[in-house]
């Protein structure tokens, strides 16, 4: 085609996050439904954890305000987390002391800054996609099959409390069977009822776009419900271990500071301090740059958090936390996708959920330990949901069973194990997917017909390593004998030094014996080619082709190359000057196509011989350059290469229609003389004011056919010399008509000029004679003069 088309417009832009008062107003309220949501997470997981319910609290609010203020993530909530509970209790039972953990804590912090100036954060870019998203899933999978128990009021699992076995001794489903014997009627209802609000609110427009956060009216409901069946008493009277559960500060803040722990720095010389602060800075640190990177896809404006400033917040924050008492924090997926779905638009969130968790400790604990747990964990179910979405399972099982089976197994491995062993046993079923297609499919085989030959065109990889090699040997077992084959590793980043050694083998070895070519380019100027290109042969028009290759054979060279520059499917060749090419045909195309003639024609330079000119116009120097071309050069056919929607023969039609006039001193006499004898030739194949613009297109492609024709006659007219080859039967004439919009050519072969029909007929089958080396068919005879050109 004449021009590239431009590029879609993508027509689903990403919104722009809210600016000015309406940003702050929404991370506020987001930050708010945060809260709400993270209360009793930290003390849940600070229960399971065998810590302190205040270190839970204490990790929540380091999360939102230091790690908020410091990270550069826009969505992400840092907290205390349940991937670490069972690292946290480890830890605990095997210093003997909260203190001496909370050192370990701290040094753990430590750790994390130092990977982050390390620049390990870029450890996210080697887990494939399908791993995150069943990341995603699995933790919505939780939270359906844990908060189930608890809308129906069957708590005797602290809230965040997400592992398969449970210290209990009981597991996932086990608690959801015992949920039916050990339900509360009151906080059942209030959780059920919770769960109708929330839906109706998301499906109601109206309320939805009130401004008014759902999970904060499910929070006031259960408050209020709460209070009713406190007046009515009976089963319906919720007790205080189906409410949130808030230590109650008295004091001020002397009362909070005695409820605070801290590290035990006496013990700072035991290795075992040091080995629990390697083990919680490397599990923290995964759990961080794996959860961020699952927020980030859930981000609405798709942005990316630095992960290495992203470590040294969370380094930060865990000082901060070790310091005052506080648990372990990391990036938590269940709060950060809380926050985007709440309408969180930047960290503002996160520190404000830090702010109330600290407000929330100091003044209205009283208040929040009215909460009933099953509105809390209503919201979480909700959550639950839009993370494992039946759309999200859909898209991965549409997206063919090597992304599907490696994200069903994340997910049932996290369900059943916990996060970090499901994701190691996710990417490992990911990676053996990886290895199995490289395996299978180590390059690329193309069979390109080119001028004299057919070549075997071997692409290879970006990366090519051991796992490649057997492949790689059974392609080149493949090769036929006598094959002229190109190793193709121009866009190769790596090859394994056993590949490159097997490739020397078989280039010095094997191929001269079975009598393979081999041709190798984009080896050089590596340190892993060390000089191994060589380049055998390099497509191009060679004399001996040139001499046997007749002008009905040029034109179906000609004909092929379209249809492989229309289809996509060009031959890769070996672009090299060459001095020594001897075209087979001289084109002479018009300089308003925009494409070169050697691209169209999908041959090499030096295979042509072009001229290029406004309007195909013949001129002495034209004459004279297409005769070197055919004289001298050798060439086999003229080609005179029209073309449709011409500028040039439009503005000839406007100039005959009244719409354009001719302004000699600002296009110059040349073109002036030439646009008016346009305009002369529109007005006689009827051009007229008023004539459709259909009918104007039409016309000018009409136009241009009949300036290829006139041309084809004008040079045989006005040279003796391409007359005399023409009728001694060395070169032929043939217009061509390119179509600017599919990019194909029609030929005009019935108007051909010393070539032979029957000849034409037959192009196909001599010149894939002439290719395979055998005598070549011409009009039904053999011609033996016609052999290959080897």
């Amino acid at each position: 085609m004449s021009q590239s088309a431009p590029p879609a417009s993508n027509s689903t832009t990403k919104p722009s996050p809210p600016t000015g008062v309406q940003g702050i107003l929404r991370d506020a309220v987001a930050g708010l439904v945060v809260f709400l949501v993270a209360l009793p997470l930290c003390l849940g997981i600070a229960l399971a954890s065998g810590a302190p319910l205040m270190s839970g609290l204490v990790a929540g609010i380091v999360g939102g305000l230091v790690v908020g203020a410091l990270s550069g993530s826009h969505t992400s909530v840092s907290g205390p987390a349940a991937g670490l509970t069972a690292v946290v209790l480890a830890q605990i039972t095997s210093l003997g002391s909260f203190e001496a953990f909370l050192l370990c804590v701290t040094f753990a912090g430590v750790i994390q800054i130092c990977l982050g100036l390390g620049r390990a954060g870029v450890f996210t870019t080697f887990v494939p996609t399908s791993v995150i998203k069943g990341l995603l899933a699995a933790i919505g999978v939780i939270l359906i099959l844990k908060q189930i128990p608890h809308v129906f009021g069957h708590d005797t699992d602290p809230e965040g409390e997400m592992a398969f076995e449970q210290p209990d001794h009981e597991n996932t489903f086990s608690e959801l069977l015992a949920t039916i014997s050990d339900l509360h009627m009151g906080a059942a209802v209030i959780g059920l009822l919770s769960l109708v609000l929330l839906v109706a609110w998301s499906r109601s427009e109206r309320l939805a776009k009130s401004g008014i956060p759902a999970p904060l009216v499910v929070v006031l409901f259960g408050l209020g419900m709460g209070w009713v069946f406190e007046t009515m008493g009976g089963p319906w009277l919720i007790e205080s271990s189906h409410l949130v559960q808030v230590p109650v500060v008295e004091g001020g803040l002397s009362g909070v500071a005695d409820l605070l722990s801290f590290p035990d720095f006496s013990r700072w010389r035991e290795p075992a301090i040091y080995t629990g602060a390697l083990t919680i800075a490397i599990v923290a640190s995964l759990e961080t740059l794996l959860n961020v990177e699952a927020v980030d896809r859930l981000d609405p404006q798709q942005r990316r958090s630095p992960a290495n400033r992203e470590l040294m917040a969370q380094g930060a924050g865990n000082i901060v936390a070790g310091l005052l008492g506080g648990l372990p924090v990391t990036a938590v997926i269940i709060r950060g996708s809380v926050n985007i779905h709440a309408g969180g638009v930047s960290k503002r969130a996160t520190i404000v959920h830090g702010a109330l968790l600290l407000g929330a400790v100091l003044l209205l604990a009283g208040l929040l330990n009215r909460i009933p747990l099953s509105c809390l964990a209503a919201i979480l179910l909700v959550t639950g949901f839009r993370l494992a979405s039946p759309a999200l399972i859909r898209k991965m099982w549409d997206a063919g069973y090597d992304q599907f089976v490696p994200f069903a197994a994340t997910v049932v491995a996290i369900v059943f194990t916990d996060l970090l062993v499901g994701l190691g046993i996710g990417m490992a079923i990911a990676l053996a997917f990886i290895i199995s297609r490289q395996s299978k499919r180590p390059v690329r085989r193309i069979a390109e017909r080119h001028l004299a030959r057919e070549v075997l065109h071997i692409e290879l990889p970006d990366q090519v390593s051991f796992l490649n090699q057997a492949a790689l040997e059974r392609v080149f077992d493949q090769i036929p004998e006598g094959t002229q084959a190109l190793l193709d590793a121009t866009d190769t980043e790596y090859i394994d030094p056993d590949v490159l050694a097997m490739i020397r083998e078989f280039r010095d070895e094997k191929a001269p014996v079975r009598g393979v070519s081999l041709s190798m380019i984009g080896f050089d100027e590596r340190d892993r080619g060390r000089g191994i290109d060589d380049v055998q042969f390099v497509d191009f028009s060679a004399r001996e082709l040139q001499e046997r290759v007749s002008p009905a054979q040029v034109v179906e060279i000609l004909r092929q190359g379209n249809l492989r520059f229309v289809t996509g499917r060009r031959v890769n060749r070996v672009l090299r000057p060459r001095l020594d090419a001897y075209p087979i045909a001289a084109v002479l195309s018009c300089i308003d196509s925009r494409v070169p003639a050697e691209l169209i024609f999908d041959q090499g330079p030096g295979d042509i011989f072009s001229v290029r000119v406004a309007g195909n116009v013949l001129g002495r120097e034209v004459l004279a350059s297409l005769e070197y071309g055919c004289a001298v050069a050798g060439s086999r056919l003229v080609v005179v290469l029209g073309h449709t929607r011409s500028k040039l023969i439009s503005a000839g039609v406007e100039l005959a229609l009244g719409a354009r006039q001719i302004d000699a001193a600002s296009c110059g006499e040349h073109l002036s003389s030439l646009l008016g004898e346009i305009a002369h030739r529109a007005e006689d194949v009827g051009a007229s004011a008023g004539i459709s613009e259909e009918r104007k297109a039409a016309l000018v492609d009409e136009l241009a056919k009949q300036n290829v024709r006139t041309v084809v006659q004008r040079v045989l007219e006005d040279s003796e010399t391409i007359a005399g080859l023409v009728r001694s039967g060395r070169v032929g004439i043939v217009g061509v008509l390119y179509d600017v919009v599919s990019g194909s050519m029609e030929f005009m072969l019935d108007e051909v000029v010393g070539i032979d029909a029957a000849e034409l007929e037959h192009a196909e089958e001599s010149l894939l004679a002439l290719r395979s080396g055998a005598p070549a068919i011409v009009a039904g005879t053999a011609d033996p003069g016609a052999s290959a050109a080897q």
